[in-house]
């Protein structure tokens, strides 16, 4: 889809659920767990990579850190992205990229006694097409990685950028604010950037109208939001009206 230039919408979970997980893949293309922030161990990302089985919803992993051992173990576990934070320059997005695909390409190290059983292929078929399946995922979320967007975007084996708003504006002291000018200003120019080089964009919809503006604009991985940010809308459509 993402190649074909169509929209994806997907979200971010934070809460060690396979219920919530279960419920939020059977409506969306795709699912970061997210080991960065939230409070979910490997046994339960695990978990939640495994609820999506079944469903047309695909399972990939945020890690805390740019680092291979940390992307290790969910591309293991099933997951078939992993988004890696903080990328500012090209040594960090040719670090990414190595991460997630096998020598000679990279330097995943072997492993993945689960994912094959998450994808119902056998070991050899699952090693076949590993590099290629597996999505690598930059995130612009420093004023930096602006200053550098063409040389990151000019990286080989970048699958998907993304661009983080929360940290952009605390990398300029605006934390909380993304809607400040100087950081929807930054915005703009990573997304620039980002759309010149042809890999595929992605960012946060917070409305059905910024979702429907980011597409016309070229976005094809629309996140709309956190499973706790889902379920406080959820809860405020079902308050709406009522007289307490």
């Amino acid at each position: 889809m993402w190649r074909e230039g169509r929209p994806t919408f997907g979200a971010i979970a934070t809460i060690p659920a396979i219920q919530t997980m279960r419920i939020m893949a059977q409506s969306l293309d795709w699912i970061v767990v997210d080991l960065e922030h939230g409070a979910i161990d490997l046994g339960s990302a695990h978990a939640m990579i495994t609820a999506t089985a079944g469903t047309p919803c695909v399972p990939m992993v945020r890690i805390a850190a740019n680092e291979p051992w940390l992307a290790k173990a969910p591309m293991d576990l099933g997951a078939l992205g992993i988004n890696f934070p903080m990328i500012c320059n090209r040594a960090d997005a040719e670090k990414a990229v190595r991460s997630v695909r096998y020598p000679p390409k990279g330097e995943r190290l072997w492993g993945p006694f689960h994912a094959p059983f998450r994808w119902n292929v056998s070991m050899a078929d699952y090693m076949a097409t590993a590099d290629e399946d597996m999505i690598c995922i930059a995130t612009i979320e420093h004023f930096e990685a602006v200053e550098r967007i063409d040389e990151i975007m000019a990286t080989p084996g970048i699958d998907l950028a993304v661009i983080g708003p929360g940290d952009l504006a605390t990398s300029i002291n605006k934390r909380g604010l993304p809607d400040d000018p100087e950081v929807v200003a930054l915005m703009k120019r990573a997304e620039a950037g980002i759309l010149r080089s042809g890999v595929p964009i992605g960012g946060v919809a917070r409305t059905a109208e910024a979702a429907n503006a980011m597409i016309a604009r070229g976005y094809v991985a629309l996140a709309l939001g956190f499973d706790w940010s889902l379920l406080q809308r959820g809860i405020a459509v079902g308050l709406e009206g009522v007289t307490r």
